[in-house]
């Protein structure tokens, strides 16, 4: 996993509820699989064509992204709107490099992020 599971653990509790709390964040809203509650995780969400690419800097074992995925919808508030996504999948490098525009940072290498989630834009 690229980053440490207890930076992740001191992440949601201290740093999320501030950037949710700042409004500069996209927020990514979905459901506990086991929980069934209503989570709201800042995230750095990446326009592609038809979607949503998010780059899983804790892997595709985090919480929100097991959410996510067994949910198969989410749904996204950035840019003052709320959109829905739907058909959660992660995909490698290659593809996500390949959706991602150019002027888009792609993760540090030392950081050694090999996964990455794409979702489908809801329509009508």
């Amino acid at each position: 996993m690229p980053m440490p599971t207890w930076w992740g653990h001191v992440n949601k509790r201290v740093f999320n509820r501030r950037a949710i709390a700042s409004g500069k964040w996209p927020v990514l809203i979905h459901v506990g699989r086991v929980t069934g509650a209503t989570y709201h995780t800042p995230l750095d969400a990446h326009p592609v064509d038809g979607g949503y690419l998010f780059v899983l800097v804790y892997g595709s074992r985090s919480d929100w992204v097991r959410n996510v995925l067994a949910a198969g919808s989410a749904r996204l508030r950035a840019d003052g709107r709320e959109v829905g996504l739907a058909a959660p999948r992660l995909v490698g490098e290659a593809e996500a490099f390949q959706a991602l525009p150019d002027e888009v940072a792609r993760p540090p290498k030392l950081l050694r992020i090999t996964e990455f989630l794409r979702m489908d834009l809801v329509t009508g």
